[in-house]
C-alpha cells in the first residue's frame, strides 16, 4: 500500500509513505502484471525497497502487484481535504491531474501506461456516481460510457459528508477457464512447497521416520495439506533419488547428497 497526494491546484507529489506487504508464491494465485507507468519519485522508492529486500534475501525474486496496490491520495475540494482511498490504477489516473486540469482519454492512456479496457474500467469508477456531487472525475460527454475522444477533470464540487472514502474499483469476472487455471498453477506451487520442504527436513536430519517427517514438514508448511499428497511427494522424491528409504526400516528415510 501506498500514501501519496492529489491536488486540484499545483502541488508537490514527492512526499509519500510506501509500505510494502510480502507474500510467497504459494500463499496466493498467480496474478497478471498489468502495465503501469509508476512516477518516478515513487519508482525510486520501489527500487530501493527491493535492493533493501534482495540484499537481505539472496536468491528471491521480488515482483510488485501494481493489481493488488492500495493508495491514500490527500485531495482538496471546495468542500475542504478528504482521503480518497483507491487502487494503483485510480491513483496513478487521479495524479496526472496535478499536471494539467483537463485531460483526454489518449492523454491519460499515454501517461498511465494502462491499456484502454483498464483504463476504461478505471475511468468509470471514478466518473460514474449516483450524482454529480459524487463523481471524483467530470467527463465530457456526459454519459455513462467511457469513449476515447471523452475529456475529463477533477470535479472540484465533489462532496461527502466523509473525511476518509474508499473508491470501489471496476472488477471484471473472471473465466471458468482462468479460475482453473488459476487453481492449477495454485496447486503446482503448493507442490514445489512440500517439496522443498521435504528435501530441507531431510538435508538436515539426515535420517528420519516417516512419522517424524510428515509432522516437520506440516509445521514448516504454510498453507494446509493433505496426507495423500505428502505421500504422493514423498514418492516423488523416492523415485528421483533426492531420498531412499531405509534398508533396515522401510518406514524410515535417508537424505541422498
Amino acid at each position: 500500500s501506498a500514501t501519496s497526494s492529489l491536488s486540484t491546484s499545483d502541488a508537490s507529489e514527492t512526499s509519500f509513505e510506501l509500505n510494502a506487504h510480502i507474500l510467497t508464491t504459494s500463499s496466493w494465485p498467480e496474478y497478471k502484471q498489468v502495465p503501469l507507468i509508476i512516477p518516478p519519485h515513487i519508482e525510486k522508492e520501489q527500487n530501493a525497497f527491493k535492493k533493501f529486500y534482495l540484499d537481505g534475501h539472496n536468491g528471491r525474486k521480488l515482483i510488485w502487484l501494481n493489481s493488488l496496490t492500495q493508495c491514500t491520495l490527500g485531495a482538496q475540494f471546495k468542500e475542504g481535504r478528504k482521503e480518497l482511498v483507491v487502487s494503483a490504477f485510480q491513483a496513478i489516473v487521479l495524479m496526472l491531474f496535478n499536471r494539467k486540469e483537463t485531460l483526454s482519454f489518449s492523454e491519460i492512456q499515454n501517461w498511465s501506461g494502462l491499456d484502454a479496457d483498464e483504463l476504461k474500467r478505471t475511468l468509470a469508477s471514478l466518473s460514474t456516481g449516483k450524482s454529480k456531487d459524487s463523481r471524483v472525475l467530470l467527463k465530457k460527454p456526459k454519459v455513462r460510457e467511457i469513449g476515447e475522444e471523452d475529456l475529463f477533470r477533477v470535479n472540484k464540487d465533489y462532496q461527502s459528508k466523509f473525511f476518509r472514502i474508499k473508491i470501489n474499483s471496476i472488477q471484471i469476472k473472471e473465466t471458468r477457464e482462468e479460475k482453473d487455471q488459476t487453481n492449477k498453477q495454485v496447486f503446482q506451487d503448493r507442490l514445489y512447497q512440500i517439496d522443498a520442504s521435504i528435501v530441507r527436513i531431510m538435508k538436515s536430519r539426515k535420517t528420519l521416520s516417516h512419522q517424524l517427517l510428515v509432522s516437520g514438514v506440516y509445521e514448516h508448511l504454510k498453507f494446509p495439506a493433505e496426507p495423500i499428497d505428502l505421500k504422493k511427494r514423498i514418492e516423488s522424491l523416492l523415485a528421483r533419488e533426492y531420498i531412499e528409504r531405509d534398508k533396515d526400516d522401510p518406514q524410515t528415510y535417508n537424505y541422498l547428497a
